[in-house]
């Protein structure tokens, strides 16, 4: 089976070196003023780059396309009309409602469509990471053949039959993952202060926190706007984070205790059920990753943004554990540090304690409240570049600790996964 990628930014080269490493042919191509670069990079890989999408459309057996989302319609409707006859074509992108619909629109109608998610960012490599694998238009032979390939490069496959389903969990596993983070990240940017340098910032469930932070702001806007603004399921999932998010904050500053209380318990028992077969992070080692100097000065934290999540959850009737199936590290280790408060009763009471009555921290709680409604905001309005401008804004802050941060977030998920 020769392969043909059109698009060889981050996910399309590596993506590509995969293919070739394992024994296939592949060729591929890019903008013409990236073509000098991705030769000298590609040809120890035997790959080669070719004129345009047209002649890769017209001439492999397998045509993926990994382009940005909101390109996607333009480069489509220029090669898809071209592609082989009954060729396989795919997709990179990780909402696939868009995605199908264009496919359906543009290519012929002998084409098989087999499209896939690789639930990982560039900086790992595909061997041993979840790919989601979602048959739409297929005989079971050309789906055997993507099968096979997927196998071959040792992504671990999980199969999904409908694309719905797969956006569904994308919009929990990533569109609200992911805003959760990015409104930490906007709200130490707009309290002027790095999460490291602060005492209430410090412990094990921080040191995720901000790593993982500083991880998802180290990647380009682009990939995160059209998770949560091309996903029909996004908005109303970050919609019902922010919902909970505010509800819980008016009952912090209203100290209303058992109302608060009562509500995070009730959260916690349908989320964190006996039955659901546990993550368990090891504290050991989430404390090992800090980025501050002064780890013993650590002050209690209200953990807004987990307890948001956790009532977010029950509200919408998500069990997140089945969502594992489509994990990125981000999800798994939020929902992994949600279930650690969650199940260490002391803490999760010193949370709700410090979440009512530490003014020390309700400034900070605030911030992350305004946060939380300006993205949600955003997308609610489905604003692709109001979301990357805000991105981009957040990530020159950080701008100094992002490549640090994550090849620490690179190391803390392989430690924790390991244990």
């Amino acid at each position: 089976m020769n392969i043909g990628i059109i698009g060889l930014g981050d996910m399309g080269r590596l993506y590509a070196k995969a293919f070739a490493k394992a024994g296939y042919t592949v060729c591929g191509c890019d903008l013409p003023e990236n073509r000098d670069r991705l030769e000298a990079e590609l040809a120890p890989y035997k790959i080669n780059i070719m004129d345009s999408g047209k002649d890769v459309a017209r001439t492999n057996d397998l045509i993926i396309y990994s382009v940005e989302a909101d390109k996607m319609e333009q480069v489509v409707a220029e090669c898809g009309p071209l592609t082989k006859y009954g060729a396989i074509v795919a997709g990179q992108t990780s909402v696939k409602h868009p995605e199908i619909a264009l496919f359906e629109k543009y290519l012929p109608a002998d084409v098989q469509i087999i499209t896939f998610h690789g639930m990982h960012g560039p900086g790992f490599e595909p061997a041993g990471q979840t790919l989601i694998l979602i048959p739409h238009r297929t005989t079971p032979d050309a789906y055997q053949r993507m099968y096979d390939l997927f196998n071959a490069i040792g992504s671990q496959i999980v199969e999904i039959t409908d694309y719905h389903e797969h956006d569904k969990i994308v919009a929990d596993t990533q569109a609200v993952t992911h805003v959760g983070f990015e409104s930490m990240g906007t709200a130490w940017k707009s309290a002027g202060f790095f999460p490291w340098e602060n005492a209430s910032y410090i412990g094990g469930i921080d040191n995720v926190k901000i790593l993982t932070t500083l991880r998802i702001f180290s990647y380009k806007a682009h990939v995160y706007a059209g998770l949560a603004i091309l996903n029909p399921y996004a908005k109303q999932q970050v919609k019902r984070y922010a919902e909970s998010e505010s509800e819980l904050f008016k009952l912090m500053i209203k100290e209303e205790a058992q109302t608060f209380r009562e509500r995070l318990y009730r959260a916690r028992d349908f989320v964190f059920h006996e039955s659901r077969k546990p993550i368990m992070l090891n504290d050991t080692v989430m404390k090992e990753f800090s980025l501050s100097q002064k780890p013993e000065q650590q002050k209690p934290n209200s953990h807004l943004s987990i307890l948001s999540m956790v009532d977010a959850w029950y509200h919408l009737g998500v069990n997140p554990y089945d969502n594992l199936i489509c994990q990125t590290p981000p999800f798994r280790l939020r929902l992994g540090i949600a279930e650690y408060l969650f199940k260490n009763e002391e803490l999760l009471e010193e949370s709700i304690e410090t979440a009512l009555y530490d003014k020390t921290i309700r400034g900070d709680d605030l911030e992350f409240h305004s946060a939380v409604r300006e993205w949600s905001s955003i997308i609610g309005y489905g604003d692709m570049e109001g979301y990357k401008k805000h991105f981009n804004d957040v990530q020159s802050f950080f701008v100094g600790r992002l490549e640090e941060g994550k090849k620490q977030s690179a190391e803390l998920i392989r430690r924790l996964m390991m244990e």
